[in-house]
Protein backbone atom coordinates (compact mmCIF):
# COMPACT_ATOMS: atom_id res chain seq x y z
CA UNK A 1 0.00 0.00 0.00
CA UNK A 2 2.81 2.40 0.86
CA UNK A 3 4.46 1.67 -2.50
CA UNK A 4 1.25 2.61 -4.32
CA UNK A 5 1.11 5.88 -2.42
CA UNK A 6 4.71 6.66 -3.33
CA UNK A 7 4.02 5.94 -7.00
CA UNK A 8 1.03 8.26 -6.93
CA UNK A 9 3.12 11.03 -5.42
CA UNK A 10 5.72 10.69 -8.15
CA UNK A 11 3.01 10.68 -10.79
CA UNK A 12 1.57 13.85 -9.32
CA UNK A 13 5.01 15.49 -9.35
CA UNK A 14 5.62 14.48 -12.97
CA UNK A 15 2.13 15.54 -14.09
CA UNK A 16 1.08 18.55 -12.01
CA UNK A 17 -1.64 19.61 -14.48
CA UNK A 18 -5.32 18.67 -13.96
CA UNK A 19 -6.43 15.58 -15.84
CA UNK A 20 -8.61 17.55 -18.25
CA UNK A 21 -5.58 19.59 -19.36
CA UNK A 22 -4.03 16.44 -20.86
CA UNK A 23 -7.04 15.77 -23.09
CA UNK A 24 -6.81 18.76 -25.41
CA UNK A 25 -6.14 19.71 -28.99
CA UNK A 26 -2.55 20.65 -29.66
CA UNK A 27 -1.73 24.16 -30.82
CA UNK A 28 -0.55 22.74 -34.15
CA UNK A 29 -3.87 20.96 -34.73
CA UNK A 30 -5.84 24.07 -33.75
CA UNK A 31 -3.81 26.20 -36.15
CA UNK A 32 -4.26 23.59 -38.88
CA UNK A 33 -8.04 23.57 -38.39
CA UNK A 34 -8.01 27.35 -38.39
CA UNK A 35 -6.10 27.54 -41.67
CA UNK A 36 -8.44 24.97 -43.26
CA UNK A 37 -11.51 26.76 -41.93
CA UNK A 38 -10.51 30.11 -43.39
CA UNK A 39 -9.57 28.46 -46.70
CA UNK A 40 -13.01 26.84 -46.92
CA UNK A 41 -14.79 30.05 -45.84
CA UNK A 42 -12.87 32.00 -48.51
CA UNK A 43 -13.99 29.44 -51.10
CA UNK A 44 -17.60 29.60 -49.91
CA UNK A 45 -17.59 33.40 -50.14
CA UNK A 46 -16.13 33.33 -53.65
CA UNK A 47 -18.63 30.72 -54.81
CA UNK A 48 -21.51 32.61 -53.21
CA UNK A 49 -20.52 35.70 -55.18
CA UNK A 50 -20.42 33.68 -58.40
CA UNK A 51 -23.76 32.09 -57.52
CA UNK A 52 -25.32 35.51 -56.92
CA UNK A 53 -23.99 36.76 -60.23
CA UNK A 54 -25.45 33.76 -62.03
CA UNK A 55 -28.87 34.48 -60.51
CA UNK A 56 -28.69 37.96 -62.00
CA UNK A 57 -28.57 36.47 -65.49
CA UNK A 58 -32.02 36.84 -67.22
CA UNK A 59 -34.07 33.67 -66.98
CA UNK A 60 -34.95 32.97 -70.63
CA UNK A 61 -33.89 30.16 -72.99
CA UNK A 62 -30.42 30.59 -74.35
CA UNK A 63 -29.91 30.18 -78.09
CA UNK A 64 -26.76 29.74 -80.09
CA UNK A 65 -25.15 32.80 -81.57
CA UNK A 66 -25.39 31.17 -84.99
CA UNK A 67 -29.02 30.19 -85.70
CA UNK A 68 -27.75 27.46 -87.99
CA UNK A 69 -25.76 25.88 -85.17
CA UNK A 70 -27.60 22.97 -83.57
CA UNK A 71 -25.31 22.81 -80.48
CA UNK A 72 -27.14 22.44 -77.17
CA UNK A 73 -27.21 25.60 -75.03
CA UNK A 74 -27.90 24.97 -71.30
CA UNK A 75 -30.36 27.07 -69.35
CA UNK A 76 -29.50 29.14 -66.29
CA UNK A 77 -30.88 26.50 -63.95
CA UNK A 78 -28.73 23.84 -65.54
CA UNK A 79 -25.64 26.02 -65.28
CA UNK A 80 -26.37 26.71 -61.61
CA UNK A 81 -26.85 22.97 -60.95
CA UNK A 82 -23.47 22.24 -62.52
CA UNK A 83 -21.93 25.12 -60.55
CA UNK A 84 -23.26 23.72 -57.27
CA UNK A 85 -21.80 20.26 -57.97
CA UNK A 86 -18.46 21.78 -59.01
CA UNK A 87 -18.52 23.97 -55.90
CA UNK A 88 -18.86 20.92 -53.69
CA UNK A 89 -15.80 19.31 -55.27
CA UNK A 90 -13.89 22.60 -55.06
CA UNK A 91 -14.71 23.03 -51.37
CA UNK A 92 -13.64 19.45 -50.68
CA UNK A 93 -10.35 20.10 -52.47
CA UNK A 94 -9.87 23.36 -50.53
CA UNK A 95 -10.47 21.46 -47.28
CA UNK A 96 -7.82 18.88 -48.12
CA UNK A 97 -5.36 21.55 -49.25
CA UNK A 98 -6.11 23.68 -46.19
CA UNK A 99 -5.54 20.78 -43.81
CA UNK A 100 -2.32 19.65 -45.48
CA UNK A 101 -0.80 23.08 -46.01
CA UNK A 102 -2.04 24.23 -42.60
CA UNK A 103 -0.38 21.29 -40.88
CA UNK A 104 2.96 22.06 -42.58
CA UNK A 105 2.74 25.82 -41.93
CA UNK A 106 1.69 25.33 -38.31
CA UNK A 107 4.67 23.04 -37.78
CA UNK A 108 7.05 25.63 -39.18
CA UNK A 109 5.51 28.43 -37.11
CA UNK A 110 5.56 26.43 -33.88
CA UNK A 111 9.00 24.87 -34.29
CA UNK A 112 10.74 27.68 -32.31
CA UNK A 113 8.14 27.30 -29.57
CA UNK A 114 8.92 23.59 -29.39
CA UNK A 115 12.61 24.41 -28.91
CA UNK A 116 11.74 26.80 -26.09
CA UNK A 117 9.47 24.16 -24.53
CA UNK A 118 12.26 21.57 -24.57
CA UNK A 119 14.64 24.07 -22.97
CA UNK A 120 12.03 24.91 -20.32
CA UNK A 121 11.52 21.22 -19.59
CA UNK A 122 15.28 20.72 -19.14
CA UNK A 123 15.40 23.75 -16.86
CA UNK A 124 12.48 22.37 -14.81
CA UNK A 125 14.52 19.19 -14.30
CA UNK A 126 17.46 21.20 -12.97
CA UNK A 127 19.62 21.58 -16.11
CA UNK A 128 20.19 25.34 -16.25
CA UNK A 129 23.18 25.22 -18.61
CA UNK A 130 21.08 24.73 -21.77
CA UNK A 131 20.13 27.74 -23.92
CA UNK A 132 17.59 28.04 -26.73
CA UNK A 133 19.70 30.36 -28.87
CA UNK A 134 17.20 30.97 -31.67
CA UNK A 135 18.74 32.54 -34.77
CA UNK A 136 17.30 34.22 -37.82
CA UNK A 137 15.03 37.18 -38.30
CA UNK A 138 13.82 38.88 -35.15
CA UNK A 139 10.20 38.19 -34.28
CA UNK A 140 8.07 37.34 -31.26
CA UNK A 141 9.67 33.91 -30.92
CA UNK A 142 13.26 35.19 -30.99
CA UNK A 143 12.29 37.85 -28.42
CA UNK A 144 10.81 35.11 -26.22
CA UNK A 145 13.90 32.97 -26.74
CA UNK A 146 16.28 35.79 -25.79
CA UNK A 147 14.20 36.62 -22.72
CA UNK A 148 14.10 32.97 -21.68
CA UNK A 149 17.88 32.59 -22.15
CA UNK A 150 18.46 35.74 -20.10
CA UNK A 151 16.23 34.33 -17.36
CA UNK A 152 18.22 31.08 -17.39
CA UNK A 153 21.47 33.05 -17.12
CA UNK A 154 20.22 34.88 -14.05
CA UNK A 155 18.80 31.70 -12.50
CA UNK A 156 22.07 29.84 -13.04
CA UNK A 157 24.10 32.64 -11.48
CA UNK A 158 21.63 32.84 -8.59
CA UNK A 159 21.71 29.10 -7.88
CA UNK A 160 25.50 29.01 -8.10
CA UNK A 161 25.68 31.95 -5.71
CA UNK A 162 23.27 30.19 -3.34
CA UNK A 163 25.38 27.03 -3.39
CA UNK A 164 28.52 29.03 -2.67
CA UNK A 165 26.67 30.91 0.07
CA UNK A 166 25.56 27.69 1.76
CA UNK A 167 29.05 26.20 1.58
CA UNK A 168 30.78 29.36 2.79
CA UNK A 169 28.24 30.04 5.53
CA UNK A 170 28.64 26.50 6.81
CA UNK A 171 32.41 26.93 6.86
CA UNK A 172 32.26 30.31 8.60
CA UNK A 173 29.85 29.10 11.26
CA UNK A 174 31.70 25.83 11.77
CA UNK A 175 35.09 27.48 12.36
CA UNK A 176 34.33 29.20 15.73
CA UNK A 177 32.39 26.16 16.88
CA UNK A 178 35.27 23.83 16.02
CA UNK A 179 37.81 26.09 17.78
CA UNK A 180 35.60 26.31 20.87
CA UNK A 181 35.15 22.55 20.95
CA UNK A 182 38.90 22.00 20.63
CA UNK A 183 39.61 24.37 23.53
CA UNK A 184 36.97 22.64 25.68
CA UNK A 185 38.38 19.21 24.82
CA UNK A 186 41.85 20.35 25.85
CA UNK A 187 40.49 21.85 29.07
CA UNK A 188 38.64 18.62 29.94
CA UNK A 189 41.75 16.55 29.22
CA UNK A 190 43.92 18.68 31.54
CA UNK A 191 41.67 20.73 33.85
CA UNK A 192 44.46 21.52 36.32
CA UNK A 193 46.83 22.95 33.70
CA UNK A 194 44.44 25.51 32.24
CA UNK A 195 44.57 29.27 32.53
CA UNK A 196 40.87 29.79 33.16
CA UNK A 197 40.78 33.56 32.44
CA UNK A 198 42.57 33.07 29.11
CA UNK A 199 40.32 30.14 28.21
CA UNK A 200 37.18 32.12 29.02
CA UNK A 201 38.48 35.08 27.00
CA UNK A 202 39.10 32.87 23.96
CA UNK A 203 35.72 31.20 24.28
CA UNK A 204 34.05 34.59 24.54
CA UNK A 205 35.88 35.72 21.38
CA UNK A 206 34.72 32.62 19.46
CA UNK A 207 31.18 33.16 20.72
CA UNK A 208 31.32 36.83 19.67
CA UNK A 209 32.52 35.87 16.21
CA UNK A 210 29.68 33.40 15.71
CA UNK A 211 27.19 35.96 16.97
CA UNK A 212 28.49 38.54 14.50
CA UNK A 213 27.97 36.14 11.62
CA UNK A 214 24.41 35.35 12.71
CA UNK A 215 23.62 39.06 13.22
CA UNK A 216 24.93 39.90 9.75
CA UNK A 217 22.87 37.12 8.19
CA UNK A 218 19.76 38.36 10.00
CA UNK A 219 20.47 41.88 8.75
CA UNK A 220 20.74 40.63 5.18
CA UNK A 221 17.50 38.69 5.58
CA UNK A 222 15.66 41.69 7.03
CA UNK A 223 16.78 43.95 4.18
CA UNK A 224 15.52 41.44 1.64
CA UNK A 225 12.11 40.96 3.27
CA UNK A 226 10.86 44.47 4.02
CA UNK A 227 11.92 48.02 3.09
CA UNK A 228 13.32 50.05 6.01
CA UNK A 229 11.56 53.25 7.17
CA UNK A 230 12.95 56.30 5.36
CA UNK A 231 13.35 59.94 6.40
CA UNK A 232 15.13 63.00 4.93
CA UNK A 233 18.72 63.28 6.17
CA UNK A 234 22.16 64.58 5.25
CA UNK A 235 24.31 61.74 3.94
CA UNK A 236 27.49 63.62 4.84
CA UNK A 237 26.70 63.24 8.55
CA UNK A 238 26.59 59.46 8.24
CA UNK A 239 29.91 59.56 6.37
CA UNK A 240 31.55 61.72 9.04
CA UNK A 241 30.36 59.42 11.82
CA UNK A 242 31.65 56.40 9.94
CA UNK A 243 35.04 58.06 9.44
CA UNK A 244 35.33 58.67 13.15
CA UNK A 245 34.44 55.04 13.85
CA UNK A 246 37.30 53.64 11.73
CA UNK A 247 40.09 56.19 12.26
CA UNK A 248 41.57 54.30 15.20
CA UNK A 249 41.64 51.00 13.32
CA UNK A 250 43.08 52.70 10.24
CA UNK A 251 45.87 54.24 12.34
CA UNK A 252 46.64 50.88 13.90
CA UNK A 253 46.85 49.33 10.41
CA UNK A 254 49.05 52.15 9.14
CA UNK A 255 46.45 53.22 6.57
CA UNK A 256 46.32 56.91 5.70
CA UNK A 257 42.76 58.24 5.39
CA UNK A 258 41.75 61.25 3.30
CA UNK A 259 38.21 62.51 2.86
CA UNK A 260 36.27 65.02 0.79
CA UNK A 261 32.74 65.23 2.14
CA UNK A 262 30.03 67.65 1.02
CA UNK A 263 26.47 67.93 2.29
CA UNK A 264 23.83 66.15 0.22
CA UNK A 265 20.21 65.42 1.11
CA UNK A 266 18.83 61.92 0.64
CA UNK A 267 15.79 60.01 1.79
CA UNK A 268 17.06 57.07 3.81
CA UNK A 269 17.51 55.16 7.03
CA UNK A 270 20.16 56.80 9.20
CA UNK A 271 21.47 53.66 10.92
CA UNK A 272 21.62 51.60 7.74
CA UNK A 273 23.38 54.33 5.76
CA UNK A 274 25.93 54.77 8.54
CA UNK A 275 26.45 51.00 8.57
CA UNK A 276 26.86 51.08 4.78
CA UNK A 277 29.71 53.58 5.00
CA UNK A 278 31.28 51.84 8.02
CA UNK A 279 31.33 48.56 6.10
CA UNK A 280 32.93 50.27 3.10
CA UNK A 281 35.63 51.83 5.26
CA UNK A 282 36.30 48.68 7.26
CA UNK A 283 36.62 46.78 4.01
CA UNK A 284 39.07 49.37 2.65
CA UNK A 285 41.18 49.32 5.84
CA UNK A 286 41.28 45.57 6.39
CA UNK A 287 42.05 44.68 2.77
CA UNK A 288 44.77 47.26 2.21
CA UNK A 289 48.53 47.09 1.87
CA UNK A 290 50.32 45.58 4.87
CA UNK A 291 52.19 48.85 5.52
CA UNK A 292 51.76 52.37 4.17
CA UNK A 293 48.43 51.90 2.47
CA UNK A 294 45.84 54.60 1.94
CA UNK A 295 42.17 55.12 1.30
CA UNK A 296 40.28 58.11 -0.04
CA UNK A 297 36.62 58.86 0.65
CA UNK A 298 34.48 61.12 -1.52
CA UNK A 299 30.87 61.89 -0.63
CA UNK A 300 28.33 64.42 -1.86
CA UNK A 301 26.33 65.21 -5.00
CA UNK A 302 27.37 62.95 -7.85
CA UNK A 303 28.93 65.03 -10.67
CA UNK A 304 28.58 62.10 -13.09
CA UNK A 305 24.90 61.36 -12.46
CA UNK A 306 22.48 64.21 -11.88
CA UNK A 307 19.92 63.52 -9.19
CA UNK A 308 22.10 61.11 -7.20
CA UNK A 309 24.32 61.29 -4.15
CA UNK A 310 27.56 59.34 -4.25
CA UNK A 311 29.87 57.70 -1.73
CA UNK A 312 33.13 56.55 -3.29
CA UNK A 313 35.91 54.74 -1.43
CA UNK A 314 39.25 54.11 -3.15
CA UNK A 315 41.86 52.00 -1.37
CA UNK A 316 45.27 50.60 -2.18
CA UNK A 317 45.95 46.90 -1.93
CA UNK A 318 46.63 43.77 -3.91
CA UNK A 319 45.81 43.60 -7.61
CA UNK A 320 42.37 42.08 -8.22
CA UNK A 321 41.07 40.19 -11.22
CA UNK A 322 38.02 42.03 -12.66
CA UNK A 323 36.19 38.69 -12.92
CA UNK A 324 36.70 38.14 -9.19
CA UNK A 325 35.59 41.71 -8.38
CA UNK A 326 32.16 40.98 -9.89
CA UNK A 327 31.55 38.31 -7.25
CA UNK A 328 32.70 40.22 -4.16
CA UNK A 329 29.17 41.18 -3.13
CA UNK A 330 28.32 37.51 -2.58
CA UNK A 331 28.12 36.70 1.14
CA UNK A 332 31.23 35.11 2.67
CA UNK A 333 33.21 35.35 -0.57
CA UNK A 334 36.80 36.51 -0.30
CA UNK A 335 39.07 36.94 -3.29
CA UNK A 336 42.78 36.16 -3.50
CA UNK A 337 44.70 38.90 -1.78
CA UNK A 338 41.70 39.85 0.37
CA UNK A 339 42.01 37.24 3.09
CA UNK A 340 44.89 38.62 5.12
CA UNK A 341 42.63 40.33 7.66
CA UNK A 342 41.82 38.42 10.79
CA UNK A 343 38.51 40.22 11.31
CA UNK A 344 35.42 40.22 9.13
CA UNK A 345 33.50 37.38 7.54
CA UNK A 346 33.06 38.42 3.90
CA UNK A 347 29.65 39.95 4.57
CA UNK A 348 30.58 43.64 4.42
CA UNK A 349 30.05 44.28 0.72
CA UNK A 350 27.01 41.98 0.65
CA UNK A 351 25.37 44.16 3.30
CA UNK A 352 26.43 47.33 1.44
CA UNK A 353 24.80 46.06 -1.75
CA UNK A 354 21.60 45.17 0.13
CA UNK A 355 21.43 48.58 1.86
CA UNK A 356 22.03 50.42 -1.42
CA UNK A 357 19.30 48.40 -3.12
CA UNK A 358 16.91 49.08 -0.23
CA UNK A 359 17.52 52.82 -0.84
CA UNK A 360 16.79 52.44 -4.59
CA UNK A 361 20.48 52.90 -5.34
CA UNK A 362 23.29 50.76 -6.63
CA UNK A 363 26.80 49.52 -5.90
CA UNK A 364 29.64 49.46 -8.44
CA UNK A 365 32.98 47.72 -7.83
CA UNK A 366 36.08 48.30 -9.95
CA UNK A 367 39.63 47.06 -9.56
CA UNK A 368 42.32 49.74 -9.64
CA UNK A 369 45.13 49.41 -12.22
CA UNK A 370 47.77 49.73 -9.49
CA UNK A 371 45.98 47.40 -7.07
CA UNK A 372 43.17 47.83 -4.63
CA UNK A 373 39.51 48.54 -5.17
CA UNK A 374 37.19 51.43 -5.97
CA UNK A 375 33.70 51.08 -4.50
CA UNK A 376 30.97 53.50 -5.59
CA UNK A 377 27.51 53.74 -4.04
CA UNK A 378 24.84 55.93 -5.62
CA UNK A 379 21.59 56.85 -3.88
CA UNK A 380 18.84 59.14 -5.21
CA UNK A 381 18.95 62.68 -3.87
CA UNK A 382 16.04 64.65 -2.48
CA UNK A 383 15.33 68.34 -2.92
CA UNK A 384 17.96 70.51 -1.23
Amino acid sequence: MSGAVADTSRADEDSPLPEWRHRRLTARLRLTLGYAFFAVISGVVALAIIYAVMWSVPNYPFIAANPGDDDYVPSREEIIDVLIRASGYALLLLTVIGLGAGWVLAGQVLRPLQQITRAADRAARGALDHRVGLTGRRDEFTDLSDTFDHMLDRLQRSFEAQRRFAANASHELRTPLAVSRAMLDVARADPEGQDIPVLLSRLAEMNRRGGEIVDALLQLSALGNAPPPMAPLDLSEAVEEALEAVREEAAAQGVKVSAEVRPVAVNGHEVLLRQLVVNLLHNAVRHNLPVGGSLAVTAGPDPESDGFAVVRVVNTGAALDPEVVRTLTEPFLRADGRTAARRGHGLGLAIVAAVAEAHHGGLVLASNPGGGLTVTVRIPRTGD
